[in-house]
C-alpha cells in the first residue's frame, strides 16, 4: 500500500487478557480452567430439548426478566437489585464503566484476577494494585486511602484464599465515597458471601457466575446484586451499549438452574469433598498452599520447580495452570476435577517427583 496514514495514533492499544489454553486434542485431563467437572443440572437440557428454535427469529427480554426474577426469589432480593449479564467478565466490564470514572486510582490486590488491569487499560482508568500479605491475604488498612473505587475477588483468585466478611465490612465503612465490588466467582465452594452486607451499605456490589458452580462456562451467566440504585445506574450504561445481550434460550437455562436447588448443592459437595481429598494428596506429595475456599487448588513444591511440573504434566495430557510472574511463579493452580481425574494427576505427579 502506498497510501500509509498515521491513523494508527488513535487506536487503543492495550494488553489482552491472556485465558487459560483451550487444548483441541483429546484424551485430555483439563484442570486449568476451572471449570466444573459435572454437567448443568438436568433441568436446563429439558429446556434445550423443548426448545422452540422458531423463538430464535425474535428479540430476547433486554430485561431477562425470567432469569433476574429466578436470582432475585433464590437470593431474597428485589428484581430491581439484580444486574444480568453475559458473563461476570461482562457484568464487571459494565460496573467499571458505570462506577469507576473520577480521577483517583482504583484499587485492587497484586495477586488476583489479571483481568482487572485489562479492564483499566481498556477504559483509561488509573489503578494502583495494593500487594498481598507474604501469606496471600489482604491488608484492609492498604484500601483505607483516596480511590476511584475498590475490587477484589473473595475468595480470591489465583490463590483460593477467603477473606472475612468482618474484613471486607471494615472497608466499605472506611470508603463510604467509593463503590466496593466484591467478585464471589467461588463464593459457593464454601467461602461466606457480602451479600448478607447489600442492606447495609449502598455502595456494595456483590457479583457472580453461573461459570463455576453452576456448570454452565459455556452459556456466559453472570449477575451482580447491590442495592436498586447501584443496579439502576448499571442498567443505564447497558441499555447505552446494547439492550439484547443475553438469548433468550440462556436466560430460560439460568432460570432452571437456578431453581434446581438439590442438584446445585449436591455437585458444590461433590467438588468441595474432592479437594478436601486432594489437600491430602497434595500435602503427601510435598506440595504447600494456601487454604482453598474454591474450586481450585494454589501449590508449590518444596523441590520441583513449578515449570517443570507444568511442562511434564502437559506431555501427560495434563492441564493445570502457571503465570510465570513475580511472587507466583513456583505455583500452579489445579482445579478440582472428578475423583477419578485427580487421581490421575497424583499419578502422574508422583511419578514426575520421583
Amino acid at each position: 500500500m502506498n497510501n500509509t496514514g498515521s491513523w494508527e495514533k488513535n487506536v487503543r492499544k492495550v494488553v489482552p487478557y491472556t485465558p487459560g489454553e483451550q487444548p483441541k486434542c483429546s484424551g485430555i485431563i483439563k484442570l486449568n480452567t476451572n471449570e466444573n467437572p459435572y454437567p448443568p443440572s438436568p433441568h436446563v437440557k429439558a429446556v434445550l430439548d423443548n426448545y422452540d428454535c422458531g423463538k430464535m427469529r425474535l428479540y430476547p427480554d433486554p430485561d431477562s426478566t425470567v432469569l433476574v426474577e429466578a436470582i432475585a426469589e433464590r437470593y431474597n432480593v428485589k428484581p430491581s437489585q439484580v444486574f444480568a449479564g453475559v458473563g461476570s467478565d461482562d457484568v464487571i466490564s459494565v460496573a467499571f464503566m458505570t462506577f469507576f470514572n473520577s480521577d483517583k486510582p482504583v484499587l485492587f490486590p497484586d495477586i488476583t484476577y489479571s483481568f482487572y488491569d485489562v479492564w483499566a487499560d481498556v477504559y483509561r482508568i488509573p489503578y494502583v494494585q495494593k500487594p498481598l500479605t507474604e501469606d496471600f491475604r489482604i491488608n484492609a488498612d492498604d484500601y483505607k486511602c483516596e480511590n476511584g473505587g475498590i475490587i477484589f475477588p473473595n475468595p480470591n483468585a489465583p490463590t483460593g484464599c477467603e477473606e472475612s466478611l468482618e474484613m471486607i465490612e471494615d472497608i466499605l465503612k472506611a470508603n463510604p465515597d467509593s463503590v466496593v465490588m466484591i467478585d464471589e466467582a467461588y463464593v459457593d465452594f464454601g467461602a461466606n458471601s457480602a451479600l448478607s452486607l447489600i442492606d447495609k451499605y449502598e455502595n456494595l456490589l456483590v457479583i457472580q457466575t453461573f461459570s463455576k458452580s453452576r456448570s454452565m462456562a459455556g452459556m456466559r451467566i453472570g449477575y451482580a446484586i447491590g442495592s436498586e440504585k447501584l443496579i439502576r445506574y448499571m442498567n443505564d450504561v447497558k441499555f447505552s451499549i446494547n439492550s439484547y445481550t443475553m438469548t433468550p434460550i440462556t436466560q430460560l437455562c439460568g432460570a432452571e438452574a437456578v431453581r434446581d436447588e438439590q442438584y446445585f448443592q449436591d455437585t458444590v459437595n461433590m467438588i468441595t469433598e474432592t479437594r478436601e481429598y486432594s489437600k491430602k494428596k497434595l500435602a503427601e506429595l510435598g506440595f504447600t498452599f494456601p487454604d482453598s475456599k474454591s474450586n481450585f487448588i494454589f501449590a508449590s513444591h518444596k523441590e520441583k520447580a513449578a515449570a517443570e511440573i507444568f511442562a511434564a504434566l502437559k506431555e501427560r495430557k495434563i492441564f493445570v495452570r502457571f503465570w510465570d510472574k513475580p511472587r507466583i511463579s513456583n505455583y500452579l493452580r489445579i482445579t478440582i476435577g472428578t475423583r477419578e481425574e485427580m487421581d490421575k494427576l497424583f499419578s502422574a505427579l508422583e511419578d514426575i517427583l520421583k
